[in-house]
């Protein structure tokens, strides 16, 4: 009977969108999925600092973006980081926000933005792709880095970065042509790699959400490639996989750092994980979880050990789970950005592993 009784609880949490996970002695323990925030603005990208400090970003793919990057208050509204003056949209753009798509917290308590400069996809901005890092407590930029040809090309979206604070490098992902970019932090320079490797390439397939498949306005088929990016709690393992794909992959950080590799030479470090379906964000816990987006089912999965995805929290809340973070106490962040839909309301959620 107690048997019984516990498989009609799971099935009633699943009816009521929230995931259960059988803990040991076969109690039912839920996942629940909390509301933090709502915005009538499309976000992507979240942060949580380690003092529980929320920031996110906003990136520019229309005229009605007044604020790039921004903190998110206790009350839900948002202020402008680090002023008005770098939100602003104005010339120079190597001091301005231009198309910001990720914000990134560090072990050490530092924000990173990372400006595709590459606003409403329509070709990058010379002088504006960059990454940048701030001292949130005391709200001034402490370093800047930033990107040109050869190192990115005229169609690149620099879309997700991770830093190794240890080794002072930066992991990043261009999702616009297909490649990994690995900057130096200290010298500033950087080197684009795998750009011929099938692993940071779009897998040609559709993607398909709530039984409709995903298409630009114009009715064509995305193609998007090396998105989501991960570095292993030791740093020294990179996963990534390409939006319009399935299959996650991963390499040794020490192979990226190799410069005396060559192309063909990386390319054979390249590991298959396993076939995860799209994700969009794919984040470490400390605990060495590895969390994932699910565009197709509405929901977060985690990485198994045999190298499929098994889902934690699922609720048609999540429209598009976009980017992941985590806090403090552990609760794991996502962003929703309903691209598929191409209005909001947009998300903020969080629960408890």
């Amino acid at each position: 009977m107690m048997k019984t009784i516990t498989v009609l609880s799971a099935v009633l949490l699943l009816t009521l969108g929230v995931w259960a996970h059988l803990a040991e002695g076969g109690e039912v323990r839920p996942v629940v999925l909390e509301s933090v925030a709502e915005s009538p603005r499309q976000w992507t990208g979240i942060a949580v600092m380690p003092d529980g400090r929320i920031f996110v970003n906003f990136p520019r793919w229309s005229d009605d973006v007044p604020v790039s990057v921004g903190e998110l208050l206790p009350d839900g509204s948002i202020r402008a980081f680090p002023n008005a003056e770098w939100n602003s949209g104005a010339p120079a753009p190597e001091n301005r926000f231009v198309c910001v798509q990720s914000v990134v917290a560090d072990r050490q308590g530092y924000l990173w933005v990372l400006d595709s400069g590459n606003p409403k996809f329509s070709g990058v901005v010379p002088g504006a792709p960059k990454l940048l890092k701030f001292d949130p407590r005391a709200g001034r930029l402490v370093a800047k880095i930033l990107y040109a040809e050869p190192d990115i090309l005229p169609k690149s979206y620099l879309n997700d970065v991770r830093i190794d604070t240890a080794r002072k490098v930066a992991y990043l992902t261009d999702s616009g042509m297909g490649a990994i970019l690995v900057t130096d932090l200290q010298s500033g320079k950087s080197r684009r790699l795998l750009d011929n490797h099938p692993s940071v390439k779009a897998e040609g397939i559709d993607v398909v959400i709530n039984g409709a498949p995903w298409r630009r306005p114009g009715g064509g088929v995305p193609s998007v490639h090396a998105d989501g990016i991960a570095l292993s709690p030791d740093n020294n393992t990179l996963y990534f996989q390409a939006l319009t794909g399935r299959t996650l992959y991963r390499i040794p950080t020490a192979h990226l750092r190799d410069s005396a590799l060559t192309p063909e030479e990386l390319g054979r470090k390249v590991e298959k994980v396993g076939v995860t379906g799209p994700a969009d964000g794919i984040e470490f816990a400390p605990d060495g979880t590895l969390y994932l987006t699910s565009l197709e089912e509405n929901a977060v999965k985690r990485l198994l050990a045999n190298g499929t995805a098994q889902i934690v929290v699922q609720d048609n809340r999540l429209s598009w789970p976009d980017s992941l973070a985590v806090g403090p106490d552990g609760s794991i962040y996502v962003t929703t950005s309903c691209i598929h839909l191409g209005r909001g309301p947009y998300g903020v959620f969080r629960f408890k592993p």
